[in-house]
């Protein structure tokens, strides 16, 4: 195994694969050959080693792109990290259309490419055949978690005939009452989202009867709902609510047990991407292979959605030139800036990231950061771009507006209508969304280490693996997932979601 990697030809800097001691010399290939050169201090794995003499405020090149400049001179074979690059980024910027695709879009139709999944009466199809117990205020989180448990309970008695009804979830949050402006209606779509995903067979929907977003404010969000699928419960007005809320789900639970799995169209598939806790590796191995996983699902007529738009920073560009039409770009724009703006607001910096597991990791700066991002975007041409809230419309691939916490997007990423999220991460986290979260790790260590939490080791591409079979073998794991495998997070019972909130809480 190589214990460095030049990313692309026009860097500046190579990437450690492991750690490079003091004094040790490696070859790095030039335009006219090759160059030795010997590492003036310990380079830790996943950090950058200068390949040049780089002045003080010249440019660092990571994936051919600008990194940050140098806070000084740089000699060959120094290490670059946060002691000696800042961020080139300012504040709001000038775009302009520039369309590139960076890759041709394949074409293979998803003809005998399935998987198994629960087909709705509305069309849409689900990868799980779950009951969710939605609160809609955090006044009575405890009450969802008492009638989900218990109900969970009274599903396993019944055996055989309730046996492929999935697990009833509650999904407790803090919000739903002493919100106002947005807040408050970020919290209504995105409960109204979660309302009507197809993983969910059967929804009830508990509110104490007094708060802001109380059931009836709550339904003209959720639109037309099939009466069998969709219960209301409003606690103020029952004199056991947990009682009252177990009977409710007896009744979905028929509902839903009337579904059975079936063959679908992969082009039925809508998968959201994120990472976190990033290091070195992660624009190398993990978000690079979700990006062939992409392209791959996209020729086949699927969908998968980007977020963190914070974490596009840098990177935004890249996007915006392979926007369908001027029309997205301007979307895409006005999503960028939109979010500069909200930092603004709150007079916060608006590059303040990486966080400090990304910095010793190796990220340095937020171009860093950015550039290895979006490399899960893949190469396919952007053909939505959505509001916080809003629902995938358009197949292929679609960016979405949410920050980069992982819980906030991840829930945003099936919220807008992803049956499964792939998630990659350098650093390891046990968290789930409220639906199957795929943990791609970036290495190969972090996959040995934490096996509870691991699903899929995309450190393998820096070993012996090829990038093409591994994004073939990831593809066939999702569809895996889609027709019924576990992740790790759901055999340990783990399912979070979390809202945004940016305003004030009376």
């Amino acid at each position: 195994m190589q214990n460095f990697l030049k990313i692309n030809d026009n860097d500046n800097v190579v990437v450690a694969l492991k750690a490079i001691p003091a004094g040790e010399k490696i070859s790095v290939s030039t335009g006219g050959g090759s160059l030795e050169i010997a590492a003036l201090e310990e380079i830790p794995a996943g950090h950058k080693m200068a390949v040049c003499d780089i002045p003080e405020g010249g440019e660092v090149i990571k994936y051919g792109y600008r990194i940050g400049n140098t806070k000084e001179a740089v000699k060959a074979g120094a290490w670059i990290h946060t002691h000696n690059i800042r961020t080139a980024l300012g504040d709001l910027l000038e775009y302009s259309y520039e369309p590139v695709f960076a890759g041709k879009e394949e074409e293979a139709p998803a003809e005998g490419e399935t998987f198994m999944g629960f087909v709705r009466p509305d069309g849409k199809v689900g990868v799980r055949n779950e009951i969710w117990v939605i609160p809609t205020v955090g006044c009575v989180n405890n009450v969802a978690e008492a009638i989900a448990t218990q109900a969970a309970m009274w599903i396993i008695t019944q055996g055989k005939r309730l046996e492929n009804v999935g697990s009833v979830i509650a999904f407790p949050h803090p919000y739903g009452c002493s919100q106002m402006g947005d807040d408050q209606e970020y919290t209504r779509k995105i409960l109204a989202d979660l309302i009507n995903h197809p993983n969910a067979a059967g929804v009830l929907v508990l509110g104490l009867g007094c708060e802001n977003s109380n059931i009836d404010v709550l339904k003209p969000y959720i639109g037309d709902y099939d009466e069998n699928r969709v219960k209301f419960l409003v606690a103020q007005d029952c004199e056991d609510e947990v009682w009252d809320g177990i009977d409710l789900i007896k009744e979905l639970a028929e509902y839903a047990a009337s579904f059975r799995r079936e063959p679908v169209s992969v082009s039925k598939l809508i998968i959201g991407m994120k990472c976190g806790g990033s290091d070195g590796l992660s624009g190398i191995t993990a978000n690079p292979l979700v990006g062939r996983f992409s392209d791959r699902l996209i020729s086949r007529g699927g969908t998968t959605i980007l977020t963190e738009v914070p974490e596009m920073f840098g990177a935004e560009t890249i996007l915006m030139n392979r926007c369908a039409n001027e029309e997205l770009f301007h979307q895409t724009v006005d999503l960028i800036n939109d979010f500069k703006n909200y930092f603004k607001s709150h007079n916060q910096t608006i590059y303040e990231n990486p966080s400090p597991g990304n910095k010793k990791g190796g990220i340095s700066t937020l171009e860093d950061k950015s550039l290895g991002c979006t490399q899960k975007s893949g190469s396919a041409p952007v053909k939505g771009v959505l509001q916080y809230g809003e629902t995938v419309r358009t197949n292929g691939l679609n960016l979405l507006s949410a920050p980069g916490n992982d819980l906030v997007a991840s829930t945003a990423l099936a919220a807008a209508g992803a049956q499964i999220v792939l998630f990659t991460t350098g650093r390891g986290t046990p968290f789930a969304s409220p639906v199957p979260t795929v943990k791609i790790s970036t290495n190969t260590g972090l996959a040995g280490r934490k096996r509870n939490w691991i699903d899929f080791n995309a450190g393998v591409l820096v070993e012996d693996k090829n990038m093409e079979e591994e994004a073939k073998r990831l593809f066939d794991y999702v569809v895996e997932v889609a027709s019924g495998r576990y992740v790790r997070s759901e055999v340990a019972g783990y399912h979070d979601m979390a809202i945004f909130k940016q305003g004030v809480t009376l």
